[in-house]
């Protein structure tokens, strides 16, 4: 038998939470002399990070230290302009922490994708929340009901979310401000949950004709 990899079990408490945490700053502190100190000063990352909350997929995959990235994650990556969680985020982002990078990046694998896909009714708020991504769906409706694979299905609607999010951020008018103003730039990724690899999304330019323009 295999042993697992992961080293929190569900047996396990918040004293292995604490232990683990203080070896953590331990090597944190002997890898990177003056770090903490230099986070204990204030923040200024270049990045902002707009991720899935699946435990998989996260900013570690940048391979970059506490202090270089601002992050926001929740179900399926997206960012409505009706959410006033992610777009008070952007906001701060933009104007007080001052990053010069925004990535999409969703994953494979992702169950918001793949409840999305089957129908699945779950009630609740994330019912509602997931009916951002299902407008998606139905945009990319033709486009997707001619993949006969439903694991390349979900990926390619996990593509397409970034893709729909991306234009969502670059049409937010403080994102539009700073673009112009301090040259923001905003990218899609896709995060390969197998691999460990970041793949980058061609995202069209104009919003209008994207449609048209993914394969």
């Amino acid at each position: 038998m295999c042993r697992s990899p992961f080293r929190f079990s569900a047996t396990d408490g918040v004293d292995k939470l604490l232990k683990l945490n203080k070896e953590w700053a331990k090597r944190l502190d002997q890898a990177n002399p003056g770090l903490l100190e230099a986070n204990a000063k204030g923040q200024k990352p270049q990045i902002l990070w707009i991720g899935c909350a699946d435990s998989r997929s996260t900013v570690a995959s940048l391979d970059l230290l506490p202090g270089e990235v601002f992050v926001h994650r929740n179900v399926a990556n997206m960012v409505p302009n009706c959410d006033p969680s992610s777009q008070s985020l952007i906001q701060l982002a933009m104007e007080v922490v001052g990053v010069k990078h925004i990535i999409v990046c969703g994953h494979t694998d992702c169950k918001g994708v793949e409840t999305t896909l089957n129908n699945a009714r779950v009630g609740g708020s994330l019912e509602a929340w997931l009916r951002n991504l299902r407008d998606v769906r139905a945009k990319y409706k033709t486009v997707l009901e001619a993949i006969p694979s439903f694991k390349e299905r979900a990926e390619k609607l996990a593509e397409l979310n970034v893709i729909e999010q991306v234009w969502n951020v670059k049409t937010n008018d403080i994102v539009r401000e700073h673009m112009a103003k301090r040259g923001v730039q905003v990218y899609g990724m896709i995060y390969d949950v197998a691999t460990g690899l970041l793949h980058q999304v061609d995202v069209p330019e104009d919003p209008d004709v994207g449609y048209y323009a993914v394969d």
